[in-house]
């Protein structure tokens, strides 16, 4: 059973790799044995996580990355490549929102400003698109490789509020089904493309909407989601392991185009 979930000497590309979510994935991989590549707008804070993993006998580099840039992220790939040799592995992991693409009791949908909008989707959806195309290239000619995706629980149950993010994330999970048929039928059936869906996670940005940034406390907001949660609490990012291992490995290998929820129980309550 075992060797189904081996990832030795595998080497996975991370985007995002240096934020609260994407390094721990980054960590877990690098303890199972894969090669690891950070890529980061956050050079500083890249070599921190490459050199955790390093410390504790994993092998990773850091390469400070754009994935706005397409010239930045082919420059990047050729460093992996010049690296390791090859691309294993693709988490989509850069993402986020922001303040001004979010409705509030004083900021109505009719006042978001179209660039706060696009800067969500620019960083959402068009970042992972022209990330997948700079490294799916390698993965169409290698003939095999796997890429997940990272959505969101508000790609499933709109949420309010986050009008830009949930809809940028909507686009994912169509993006994903969309890369897995096109991989299958024009380059290699031994390419997958799947995507997590987190559920609440407490990250840099949703903090200013689930706490109170004077007291700590959850917002109401924040209330309401640990209501709807079944099991009651926000998710950790340990959480994202075991199904991430899972869609990465052998143990998966007929796994295609899907999205998978881990949000303790959130989008199977219906509230009664």
């Amino acid at each position: 059973m075992d060797e189904l979930f081996d990832i030795t000497g595998k080497v996975s590309v991370i985007t995002g790799g240096a934020g609260i979510l994407c390094s721990e994935m980054a960590k877990a991989l690098g303890k199972r044995g894969s090669k690891i590549a950070i890529l980061d707008l956050n050079e500083e804070q890249a070599k921190a996580v490459a050199k955790e993993i390093g410390s504790q006998g994993g092998t990773a580099i850091a390469v400070k990355t754009d994935v706005l840039d397409k010239s930045s992220l082919e420059k990047a790939r050729d460093v992996v490549l010049e690296t390791y040799g090859k691309v294993d592995i693709l988490i989509n992991g850069a993402g986020g929102n922001k303040k001004e693409a979010t409705t509030t009791d004083t900021f109505e949908f009719f006042d978001i400003p179209p660039e706060a909008i696009q800067w969500v989707f620019n960083l959402n959806l068009l970042g992972t698109v022209l990330t997948t195309q700079a490294f799916g290239k390698v993965m169409a000619k290698q003939g095999e490789g796997i890429v997940i995706n990272i959505s969101s629980m508000a790609s499933l149950r709109p949420l309010t509020r986050v009008i830009g993010y949930s809809t940028a994330k909507a686009a994912i999970n169509n993006f994903t089904a969309w890369m897995a048929v096109h991989f299958n039928l024009n380059y290699s059936k031994n390419i997958r493309v799947n995507a997590l869906a987190p559920g609440f996670f407490l990250t840099n940005q949703n903090r200013f909407l689930l706490t109170d940034e004077a007291t700590g406390e959850p917002t109401e907001r924040g209330r309401q989601i640990i209501a709807h949660t079944p099991m009651g609490r926000y998710g950790v990012p340990e959480d994202l392991i075991g199904t991430l291992i899972w869609l990465v490995s052998d143990a998966s290998q007929f796994v295609n185009g899907i999205v998978v929820p881990i949000d303790g129980g959130f989008a199977a309550y219906s509230g009664v």
